[in-house]
């Protein structure tokens, strides 16, 4: 069985509008639906904001769904002009850029302690623009942030959940899938107005993209 792991309402409504079916149970406070998406049996978490409410919905679904595979979908902040606002991309890396050791062992930003490389690799189906996704618990327009992602990380996009998934994902053999639609880009102004702008065509665009976006992963894991 396939999973979709989803921040926000919001994000997941597209998704939901495409489960037939669809009944919601609440699990230790987050609303896990059940019903079916193109004949098979699926399951969707709304878990919240952030990295740690990611990684808690990635475990309920390794463990207590028994996932064959994750599909986490939302939305992301551009880091360069060349990804259009509303257009889908799919994740190839992800990495959590505001975890930081280097104090301690001397290793990069980034890098997770039991990993030696700060870049999780993630399975891929369907096709949509590579990107590389840099996750962090914080949204903002910092300067620093910025230039550190853009110079150091190289990353394509930034959010707040999808390198968590990927990290749960890694430690327990799940196919981890990822796919962003471009909220927001930086350096075109207030990331939070143009996110408010723009959520509308993200949602709409990650509508008419979510059958597709199944049918391919769920021929990636041979479901």
């Amino acid at each position: 069985m396939i999973c979709f792991v989803i921040a926000l309402d919001g994000e997941a409504e597209p998704v939901l509008a495409n489960i037939k079916n669809a009944q919601m149970q609440l699990v230790y406070g987050k609303k896990v639906y059940f019903g079916e998406m193109c004949g098979d049996e699926v399951r969707l978490i709304v878990c919240g904001v952030g990295k740690v409410n990611a990684a808690a919905a990635t475990m309920l679904a390794v463990e207590r769904y028994r996932a064959d595979a994750i599909i986490n979908i939302g939305t992301a902040g551009a880091l360069h002009a060349g990804l259009p606002v509303g257009s889908i991309c799919a994740v190839t890396h992800a990495a959590e850029y505001d975890f930081d050791l280097c104090a301690i062992n001397g290793t990069e930003m980034g890098v997770l302690n039991e990993f030696t490389e700060r870049w999780l690799p993630l399975e891929r189906a369907g096709e949509y623009t590579p990107v590389r996704l840099a996750t962090g618990d914080r949204f903002n327009d910092d300067k620093k942030d910025y230039e550190m992602l853009t110079q150091d990380f190289k990353a394509d996009l930034r959010d707040m959940e999808g390198a968590v998934v990927a990290h749960v994902c890694a430690h327990t053999k799940t196919p981890a899938y990822l796919y962003k639609a471009v909220s927001d880009v930086a350096g075109s102004g207030s990331t939070a107005d143009q996110y408010s702008k723009n959520i509308a065509l993200c949602y709409q665009n990650t509508g008419l993209e979510i059958c597709k976006i199944y049918r391919a992963v769920k021929e990636s894991v041979g479901k």
